[in-house]
């Protein structure tokens, strides 16, 4: 049975957690997953338990890699292999649950810092790159020597970057190297100069220049896949427009320009913008509880929906699935807070009642301070809309003529009218009322709306008399 919060009890028990028996041939696996770097990290730590996490695909290799860990540092390891929300985010709830004190993540990362400080080692794999047929494809999709470029990887082709950057050097003056952003060392020093971080990775640019001056060229991918990649679409969709963007196989070194689909992308999430202008009743999902600050962009969302003049009710549902989201008809966009990975994952294969919008969406739609469609950028993670970040656009006082401002539905083509704007220090969809018994009781409209639409459905089913010869209190 699908109920309003939760998936149905069968889904567990009909999931396929990863392939029977192991992935990985057992010669490779100290090489695939870094055993030794692994080993290395929790002696270094000293650590008694450890909380190995795991993605669905792996985990087939998951209790080998535990046995071989624990015969070889002499702790005790815990397999995390089924997450609640995305499995890219480090599960800090998980790992404390188990008493681990550190935690390895293997496969795919988002590379979001966790919502509680706890020492974390990233595996993000090492897949096989062509670098001969890699260099080709690169140097026949960039025949200025002179132009910068950015190498950049899908996580697991990135331990061959510099071998690949090698080979086109001699040619090419102005080629940069990307790296996957992970957390540095406990006591290291940063590097001078710092380098810039964003996408989940470091580019090392020299003073004076900037990211928007690259094109792109980017190993990884698949050309059996007809999904999109969260890491590549968040690429796609924050690189600089007009700047060349090539994707290249690292098996076959065949490319594909990714302009077109780059287009695509920015279509989808302008109409997306617009749907929510035109919303109502915002539907708040949390898709995360692990990342750092997550509880501040919930209440800045809330905010947001409040000056716009909307409704929204925050939803922790899990993973949002089409028959979860079906139980809340009243609601006309969703807006999932969740890591810049799960944001933009492919939805499912069903489609859904109503879009699914990620936060800088929404953003757009509600804050008319806004740089228009075009001047801003379009920011995947939630922290970047937050105060102290240097995207931060604070929405205007409440006599601003921005809120004035005509605006016209492109979907509709009808006038939306101005919002009235609350003040953020309005209690809104929290009230705490005394009954005559003493008794504090919790009164929210979200609870109001769902309650009303209860009793009317009870009004409008009739009553059945009970059929001739039978027992009015049997079943039937």
């Amino acid at each position: 049975m699908e109920s309003t919060f939760s998936s149905p009890s069968e889904a567990a028990l009909q999931r396929e957690a990863g392939a029977p028996g192991l992935l990985t041939p057992p010669e490779d696996l100290d090489r695939v997953y870094e055993l030794e770097r692994v080993a290395g990290f929790v002696r270094d730590l000293g650590c008694q338990r450890v909380a190995l996490q795991f993605p669905d695909q792996l985990l087939g290799d998951a209790g080998a890699v535990a046995a071989r860990l624990e015969g070889t540092t002499g702790s005790k390891m815990f397999i995390l292999g089924d997450t609640a929300y995305g499995s890219c985010c480090v599960d800090v709830l998980g790992a404390e649950q188990a008493g681990a004190q550190a935690l390895v993540h293997f496969g795919p990362a988002c590379l979001s810092p966790p919502a509680r400080p706890l020492p974390v080692a990233f595996v993000l794999g090492q897949r096989p790159v062509h670098l001969e047929l890699c260099a080709k494809a690169f140097e026949a999709e960039n025949p200025d020597p002179k132009a910068p470029v950015v190498l950049l990887s899908e996580p697991a082709c990135a331990h061959a970057l510099e071998a690949l950057a090698t080979l086109l050097r001699p040619r090419y003056l102005d080629l940069l190297v990307s790296s996957p952003a992970l957390p540095l060392p406990a006591g290291s020093c940063s590097p001078e100069p710092e380098p810039l971080e964003r996408f989940g990775r470091r580019f090392p640019l020299a003073p004076g220049r900037c990211l928007e001056e690259y094109g792109a060229f980017y190993v990884g991918g698949s050309e059996a896949s007809a999904d999109l990649d969260p890491d590549l679409s968040r690429l796609l969709l924050g690189w600089a427009p007009g700047q060349p963007f090539f994707t290249c196989c690292p098996d076959t070194g065949q490319t594909q320009d990714e302009g077109v689909r780059a287009g695509r992308l920015k279509a989808r999430r302008h109409y997306l913008v617009e749907r929510a202008r035109d919303a109502r009743v915002v539907g708040l999902l949390a898709g995360t509880l692990g990342v750092a600050r997550h509880r501040e962009a919930l209440a800045h969302l809330r905010n947001l929906t409040r000056a716009a003049g909307k409704r929204s009710y925050v939803l922790a549902l899990g993973r949002p699935t089409p028959p979860k989201l079906a139980n809340f008809p009243e609601v006309d966009v969703f807006v999932l807070l969740a890591c810049p990975l799960g944001a933009l994952a492919p939805q499912p294969p069903g489609g859904l009642f109503r879009p699914i919008l990620a936060p800088c969406e929404l953003e757009a739609a509600c804050n008319p301070a806004w740089p228009p469609s075009g001047l801003a950028p379009y920011l995947t993670h939630y922290a970047d809309l937050l105060p102290g970040s240097p995207f931060h656009v604070p929405l205007p006082p409440p006599d601003s003529e921005l809120w004035d401002t005509p605006d016209v539905s492109l979907i509709t083509g009808e006038l939306r009218p101005p919002p009235a704007w609350k003040p953020s220090n309005d209690p809104g969809c929290l009230d705490l009322n005394l009954r005559p018994q003493l008794e504090l009781a919790e009164s929210s409209p979200a609870g109001f709306v769902y309650s009303e639409r209860h009793r009317q459905r009870e009004k409008q089913t009739p009553c059945r008399e009970p059929d001739v010869g039978l027992d009015p209190g049997s079943p039937g």
